[in-house]
Order: structure tokens, then C-alpha cells, then sequence
């Protein structure tokens, strides 16, 4: 049975809009109940752009400023988003500084549990991995833009 902090975390998970819309509660059950619950405090670095991630963070209170140096443009994310994917992903260094805006509380999960979890539940692997890639899919087109209107 999950305590109630846990709960309160998988409520605010599982509802938000942004984040890894296509788990389900009993999956967010499952990672919250696997994951490291982290403090930060404002101005402090969660994720720092050249630096491995070795896992992916998921804000379940506060909010954070992503800064993506060569797009010299700043974004907010805030409970239920997640930061750390793209190093997660290609296990390469971040793309992006991650700065707590206020005080921040996150769920890390390292390589090693996500991928037990994925081996045990292959259902919450595709889930999860269907909710980054359509998360890193809307932001590529913030990126871009709108679409050409056709002439």
C-alpha cells in the first residue's frame, strides 16, 4: 500500500497533462514506489547540459527553468513534467540546463531500475516509452513552429 505522500505524488503524476501521459496509475504506483524522492532548493542545478543524467527526474512539486543554450530561450516545466529524457534516452550528456525555479521536489529513477521495472512489466515500458517520445515529439514542434498555411 502506497504512504500517503506517495499517493498524493501518483494523483498529481498520473493527472498531469505534460508529463508521461500514458501511464496509468498502477504504473505510476510502481515507479514511485522504485524511485529516489530528491529536494531542491531554488537555484539549484537538477540537470547540467554536458553532464549525464545516468537517469531521468519527474517534478512532482515546484518548478523548473529549462535552458537550452543554442536556442537562447527559456522554458518552465512544473509537477508531472519530466527532465533528464534525452540523456536518459542516448545515454549521452544533457542537452539543456535544468534550474529549480522555487523549491523542487523530484522522483529520480536511474537506468538500471527503469529497465528491471520495463524487464517485469514490458506493458509499462511501451507505455512509457510511447509518452516520452510523444513529449520529445511536442517539443520538437514548439521548436519548429506552426505549420506552413497552405497557399
Amino acid at each position: 500500500m502506497p504512504k500517503p505522500t506517495q499517493q498524493q505524488d501518483v494523483s498529481v503524476l498520473s493527472s498531469a497533462k505534460q508529463g508521461l501521459i500514458f501511464l496509468t496509475a498502477n504504473d505510476w504506483a510502481l515507479i514511485a514506489d522504485k524511485a529516489t524522492r530528491i529536494g531542491f532548493k531554488p537555484g539549484d542545478s537538477i540537470v547540467q547540459r554536458d553532464k549525464r543524467t545516468n537517469g531521468l527526474y519527474l517534478l512532482v512539486k515546484g518548478s523548473a527553468k529549462v535552458h537550452i543554450p543554442s536556442l537562447a530561450t527559456t522554458r518552465v516545466i512544473g509537477p508531472g513534467e519530466v527532465c533528464g529524457e534525452v540523456s536518459f534516452l542516448d545515454d549521452l550528456p544533457a542537452t539543456a540546463n535544468v534550474t529549480a525555479n522555487d523549491p523542487v521536489e523530484v522522483y529520480y529513477l536511474d537506468r538500471p531500475t527503469l529497465q528491471s521495472l520495463f524487464e517485469l512489466f514490458p506493458h509499462l515500458g511501451s507505455r512509457f516509452y510511447r509518452s516520452m517520445a510523444c513529449g520529445l515529439a511536442r517539443r520538437l514542434r514548439e521548436v519548429i513552429g506552426p505549420p506552413a498555411q497552405p497557399e
